[in-house]
Order: structure tokens, then C-alpha cells, then sequence
């Protein structure tokens, strides 16, 4: 009978150490991202550091073709986390999909002019082509609207919008098929580099349409589920993500590293895309963030309505997530 019960207890003995084995396991945060996409540069810092392992997290990136994909696995529960910007998540949140944001970036986009052009004010772009990157509803587009609306030019109806692939565009313009291109920031810094002149900064026309500082249009999206449901992976990447932060921000050494994702077709389009990012990372309380951008929304609801933001004629609450310090 002792033999029988001692063997009995033995058996008994794996399932506890599965079971704390399984505790012990570190939280899986599954982040949607494009392979060659901006937010890329962090992660690989943070794998090359072993920032999340450090934090007691495991992050399993999730390569996609293009956004859409991205916010379609986010919205189905593929992946827990990717990088959009806070006009998403207010609108779905107003129709019913508890999302969040944190800053990740700044950086949006630029106003670029060719080397010889002679425009010195908005004022001049009336009647000359403009390429704009994404479509009509680009939140870039309509901020510059509004910008210009107060400079005393409608843009959209004075000027000549061009709609297209922010590689096309800054083609184009370089060949002076365009007379100005607003170009996402990253392919800004680019153009820069080539040559093209930066004509305003959407940092500039952010501030001039009332945000008391750059805002970060960009950021991590994620559901308010998940994060109540895992609140260590969450807190784990946020520290993860700001150490990766700190090292890119002051180790150039770090960005040899980074030169394969970045693509860059010469050492002037390298360093660009190097300061740019560096001036995009977000320094500011997120309660100052949260305010500069009801501030622009209030804006894009004139200039895109419910067409861009569905049915939340203000930034809805909770967009920003605070649930973690």
C-alpha cells in the first residue's frame, strides 16, 4: 500500500510543475507591423538588446503586406498590438471597438519643394500641381487645408491635387512634374537628401493650427481587452520601447545596425532618415499629447467630417490609453 500511494503521489507531481512552469512562461505580445516599416527600427533594437526579454516579455512580430492588412488582424484578434494613429482608434471606439493609443512618433509628413523652385508662401501654390500622399481624406492633406485656409488659399480648389504613392510623387517632383509634394516623412527625409527643399514642416502647421507642440499623430494601437488582460506585457513593452528610444536617440553608433531596414540609397538619405526619427520621439507628457490632438481633431471634423472620423464629432474619450502609468 506505501509503495502504491508513494508511486500515486509521484505521478502527481508533473502537473504542478507544468502548471508553475506555465506561470513562469513569459506574456506573448504579437505586434502587426509592415517588414519595412519605420516601427521596424525599434523592434529590431529592442530584439538586439533583448530590451523586452529583460522586461520579462516576448514580442513575436507579424510581417503584413500593406496597413490594411495590419488593421484588419488587429481588429480580428491575429495580432495584440499595431502601429496607427489616434483618428482610428477614436473612430473605432465611437462605433464600438474598445482600442487605445500611445505615442510612438511625431514624424508625419512635409510640405517639399524642388531644389530651383522659386514659392516662398502657400499663397504662391495657387494654380501649380501638388502631390499629395494617400487620397483626399490623408490627414496631412486636410491639415494643410486648414493651414492654408487661413494663409488666405483653398488649396484643394486654388491649386491642383495630385493624389498618389508617396515613391511616385517624390519622383515626380524631383523630375518637376510636380511644383510641390506633401510627402510622408520618411520619404521627405529622402527627397531632402536628393536635393528637394522642405517647405513646411507639419510639425509647424500642427502648432499653427493650435497644438502647443509637435503632436504624436502616430502610435501604438491595441485593445482596451488585452490590455486589461495583460497588463505586464503591455508595461513591459512600454519600458521596452522607451529604452530602444533613448539608445536611437543617442548612440549613432546603433544605427549601422539598422541600415539594412532602412533601405537608404545613399549616406545623405541614411542620416536624414536617422535625424528625422530621432526628432519624432515623443517627450511629452501623454495628458499633452491627449490635448493637442482633441485640439486638431476639432480641426480634421471640419475638414473631413463624419467621412473621416464616423460618427464622434470630437476625439473620444479614452482614446489615449492611461491605464498604465
Amino acid at each position: 500500500m506505501r509503495a502504491s500511494r508513494r508511486q500515486a503521489l509521484l505521478a502527481l507531481l508533473p502537473a504542478p510543475f507544468l502548471i508553475c512552469r506555465a506561470q513562469a512562461s513569459p506574456p506573448v505580445l504579437r505586434i502587426g507591423t509592415l517588414r519595412f516599416g519605420t516601427v521596424s527600427w525599434e523592434l529590431d533594437t529592442i530584439a538586439r538588446h533583448k530590451l523586452a526579454d529583460a522586461e520579462g516579455v516576448r514580442i513575436e512580430v507579424v510581417e503584413f503586406a500593406s496597413a490594411e492588412a495590419t488593421r484588419v488582424a488587429l481588429l480580428a484578434g491575429t495580432v495584440d498590438m499595431m502601429v496607427g494613429d489616434w483618428l482610428f482608434v477614436s473612430r473605432q471606439r465611437a462605433e464600438g471597438m474598445p482600442l487605445a493609443f500611445l505615442p510612438f512618433s511625431t514624424s508625419i509628413a512635409a510640405l517639399m519643394l524642388g531644389p530651383g523652385s522659386p514659392v516662398a508662401t502657400l499663397g504662391e501654390l495657387r494654380g501649380r500641381r501638388i502631390g499629395v500622399s494617400g487620397g483626399p481624406l490623408d490627414k496631412a492633406w486636410l491639415l494643410l487645408l486648414s493651414h492654408g485656409r487661413r494663409q488666405g488659399i483653398d488649396l484643394a480648389a486654388e491649386a491642383q491635387p495630385v493624389f498618389g504613392a508617396p515613391p511616385l510623387l517624390g519622383e515626380t517632383l524631383r523630375r518637376g512634374g510636380l511644383d510641390a509634394a506633401l510627402l510622408y516623412w520618411n520619404f521627405a527625409a529622402r527627397a531632402e537628401a536628393e536635393g528637394m527643399r522642405e517647405f513646411l514642416a507639419m510639425e509647424a502647421v500642427e502648432m499653427a493650427l493650435g497644438a502647443s507642440a509637435p503632436v504624436a499623430m502616430i502610435g501604438a494601437v491595441f485593445s482596451t481587452q488585452w490590455a486589461e488582460a495583460h497588463p505586464a506585457a503591455l508595461a513591459g513593452y512600454r519600458r521596452a520601447s522607451a529604452a530602444a528610444k533613448t539608445i536611437l536617440a543617442e548612440s549613432d553608433a546603433e544605427w549601422d545596425a539598422l541600415r539594412p531596414l532602412m533601405r537608404a540609397e545613399s549616406e545623405a538619405v541614411f542620416l536624414r532618415l536617422r535625424d528625422r526619427f530621432r526628432a519624432g520621439i515623443p517627450r511629452r507628457p501623454v495628458a499633452e499629447e491627449e490635448a493637442d490632438a482633441a485640439r486638431l481633431y476639432a480641426v480634421l471634423a471640419r475638414e473631413g467630417g463624419a467621412r473621416l472620423l464616423g460618427p464622434a464629432p470630437a476625439l473620444v474619450p479614452g482614446t489615449f490609453w492611461r491605464g498604465l502609468a
